[in-house]
């Protein structure tokens, strides 16, 4: 064979063998191709089944056991606090009974901390938050609101020998708030609530400190021991407030000021639309036949349930 019949031979091999590289390529890729859409099929069949899961999940595990976990707080009175019997009481856990009695079901509770409890991702351990909750934007990316319940104004509490007559006079002094609460957000200027119809939060005091305390009665604790020693004021719920005074506690409340007022919600876990809108109608029946009200008045001495 000569020289110009050996080049051509080789071409020729050269190209089969990259024609066949290709083709096989291209085999390979639409393998590939085809398998990628089936795994997206797949997918897409998984999620449409726990989405269909989801819709109706707590609503029907409450209904079939026919009990349901309540997460609330233990140490918040007069909201929900533990009784000399240990028992937990207070409106709250009032409000929590007459939501399971009318949907026809036994209640427990359970009591995390608070940033479990506002945070989502229950995981099912809780059916139900009732727990005094403000529904804040950051809030509602994480949990559903089931409705209002109730309406809290927020005040500035002294010592009973403060000689502050006005939230002026409460600029550079040391303000003791409830870690993680509105409380909180408000004094630092960062409380953005959310729900519609509210006049917008006006803030009206500089603080020199804030000191944040992990439960909602210890700020009172350290105001009673006397005007500046470590507090200067607390900002907290009336409720709370009025109930601390009630309680012996040397204390008063900055008059004609509020911080601001705020509507409180029942919540859930992002899981089950249906049993949020479920909770949500009990509730507006709650409100319209009086029984938040009555409930209001038994434990703040006033009716709290309207705006």
């Amino acid at each position: 064979m000569d020289h110009a019949a050996s080049r051509s031979a080789t071409a020729t091999i050269a190209r089969l063998a990259r024609d066949a590289t290709l083709e096989g390529w291209l085999i390979e890729e639409e393998d590939c191709v085809k398998g990628l859409f089936a795994k997206l099929a797949i997918g897409v069949a998984a999620l449409a089944f726990v989405t269909a899961a989801q819709a109706g999940e707590t609503l029907d595990r409450v209904m079939g056991k026919k009990a349901m976990v309540v997460a609330t707080n233990s140490g918040w009175p007069p909201q929900s606090y533990l009784d000399d019997s240990n028992e937990l009481v207070g409106f709250d856990i009032d409000v929590s009974k007459e939501i399971a009695k009318r949907l026809g079901v036994e209640v427990s509770f359970e009591t995390p901390d608070w940033a479990t409890l506002t945070g989502g991702r229950w995981q099912g351990r809780y059916d139900l938050g009732v727990g005094s909750v403000t529904p804040t934007k950051a809030r509602a990316q994480v949990i559903d609101f089931a409705g209002i319940y109730y309406f809290s104004p927020y005040v500035y509490v002294l010592h009973k020998d403060s000689q502050a007559k006005s939230v002026a006079d409460l600029n550079g002094k040391i303000i003791g708030v409830e870690t993680a609460t509105t409380s909180e957000d408000f004094i630092r200027r960062q409380l953005e609530i959310d729900a519609p119809g509210l006049p917008p939060i006006e803030y009206k005091i500089e603080p020199g400190e804030i000191r944040t305390f992990a439960d909602s009665m210890l700020p009172f604790d350290d105001l009673r021991l006397g005007d500046g020693v470590r507090l200067d004021a607390v900002i907290a719920p009336e409720q709370t407030a009025l109930n601390a005074v009630k309680n012996g506690y040397p204390l008063r409340v900055l008059e004609g000021e509020y911080a601001f007022r705020e509507p409180l919600v029942v919540i859930a876990e992002k899981v089950d639309p249906d049993w949020t809108k479920k909770v949500g109608s009990i509730i507006d029946e709650m409100k319209k036949d009086g029984t938040l009200a009555t409930l209001t008045t038994k434990w703040y001495g006033k009716d709290y349930s309207a705006d």
